[in-house]
């Protein structure tokens, strides 16, 4: 069974819209693309290059359509992203020129790919697709980027449709601009209790 890790920037309240740039997304209206620019150092660029270690790639049909643009010309700063894999969840997008890529339809296609062999899986942005394998209880693992921003609109990565799991804190580093890098693997069913009983 291949493992599947959710990756993201995400702000104070929830949002995960655009992280790299004016022009990633700005759909809706949304004005605030490259909130995540100012707050790189030494420390989050050490943990990104771990985060971006070869995996296979499972990403939704908007960030496939932003990475199949952008990666394949920019290969330098992300070694073996055009190698391995990509996923990408669609109904619209019939192929792609993008070397490796594979369209999938269905919560059953990510079902079946993730109990294939074969390297972990990744995924970068695509809050609806987080959204989907949240409700289905197939994600394992969390690299969530935490930065000291509060938005107040735009994509946000959960919504109430979440599978109750609990998750477990693995390894979290501090950069010096107060981004937290967290990175959360699966623990089990929740559990509840009373405080101070």
């Amino acid at each position: 069974m291949r493992k599947i890790t959710v990756s993201s920037f995400i702000t104070l309240d929830g949002v995960v819209q655009a992280p790299g740039g004016p022009d990633e997304d700005p759909s809706d209206g949304f004005k605030y693309g490259g909130w995540s620019a100012p707050f790189g150092d030494e420390v989050s660029g050490n943990v990104m290059q771990k985060q971006m270690e070869r995996a296979d790639l499972l990403l939704g049909r908007k960030t496939f359509e932003i990475f199949e643009a952008y990666w394949p010309q920019h290969a330098d700063y992300w070694p073996g992203v055009n190698e391995v894999t990509k996923y990408a969840l669609s109904n619209t997008i019939k192929k792609s020129d993008w070397q490796n890529s594979v369209i999938l339809t269905s919560v059953e296609d990510i079902e079946k790919l993730k109990n294939s062999e074969g390297p972990d899986i990744k995924v970068w942005g695509s809050s609806k697709l987080v959204q989907l394998l949240l409700k289905h209880d197939l994600v394992d693992e969390f690299r969530l980027n935490v930065y000291p921003v509060v938005l107040g609109k735009g994509k946000k990565l959960f919504d109430d449709g979440a599978f109750p799991r609990t998750f477990k804190l693995i390894e979290s580093h501090v950069t010096t601009t107060g981004v937290i890098m967290t990175n959360y693997q699966r623990a089990g069913d929740v559990e509840t209790g009373t405080i101070g009983a």
